[in-house]
């Protein structure tokens, strides 16, 4: 079965998908996130392939349990050894192989949620400069602990949009925000229309009292253009 991101690991693509947001306090956060995409979904919609060699939703969570484990291993030992290997593995054959028809998504989802909050403890609690401390990866060369943490963050992420996708939710929310942007674009104009009208009405007061005291033409030219520029406003939203 093919894996549901084509192609190697590539650690940028999933610093990309953090987006500069702080990794740690993404890590505490997904599993409540990965609840809330799996609230009131039936069993039968998680565990079923969009296409034949593509994973469910419930191998996608299977795969984020699984990462888990391997995560807080690959921690431990580079935060408490010196430079020790670490290998890499295969995550098709962990889904394919470890009898995850055997359990259903919410055990899956309380397995990572419980070695996620594990891992965060250990991250929490690390001595001052164990973030530096690494490990040599197999295929990856030499890698910090910070550097693994700030990766699965991005890698929640990336496998959160995937749910998303599969539950057809990516529509509806880059509609809500169309739906959002069209609200502040109107509400915009509101406020621009507001304040030209105010802008209109000050200006033609000034000159009215201008004209009216017998100030020469020259002192309402700047009434005058408030004016102009107030009415170009109210034509313009």
């Amino acid at each position: 079965m093919s894996t549901p991101t084509p192609g190697p690991v590539d650690p940028d693509r999933y610093l990309a998908a953090l987006g500069g947001r702080d990794p740690l306090q993404t890590l505490r956060k997904a599993p409540k996130r990965l609840k809330k995409l799996l609230k009131g979904q039936r069993e039968k919609v998680l565990a079923k392939r969009p296409a034949p060699g593509k994973w469910s939703i419930k191998e996608v969570v299977a795969h984020l349990a699984d990462g888990e484990v391997i995560l807080g291993g690959r921690m431990r030992f580079a935060a408490a050894m010196d430079n020790p290997p670490i290998p890499s593995y295969d995550q098709d054959l962990f889904v394919e192989r470890l009898g995850i028809d055997k359990v259903d998504t919410a055990e899956l989802f309380q397995a990572f949620a419980s070695m996620r909050a594990l891992n965060v403890a250990l991250l929490e609690r690390l001595p001052e400069g164990a973030l530096a401390r690494t490990g040599l990866h197999a295929e990856r060369g030499p890698e910090s602990v910070e550097r693994m943490l700030t990766m699965y963050a991005g890698h929640d992420v990336l496998h959160e949009q995937q749910i998303e996708r599969l539950l057809g939710l990516d529509g509806q929310r880059a509609e809500k925000a169309a739906k959002a942007a069209r609200k502040a674009e109107k509400e915009a104009a509101r406020k621009a229309e507001k304040l030209a009208r105010r802008a209109r009405k000050a200006a033609k007061g000034v000159k009215q009292a201008a004209a009216k005291n017998g100030h020469p033409a020259e002192s309402v030219k700047p009434a005058r253009k408030a004016e102009a520029r107030a009415t170009e406003l109210l034509a313009a939203r």
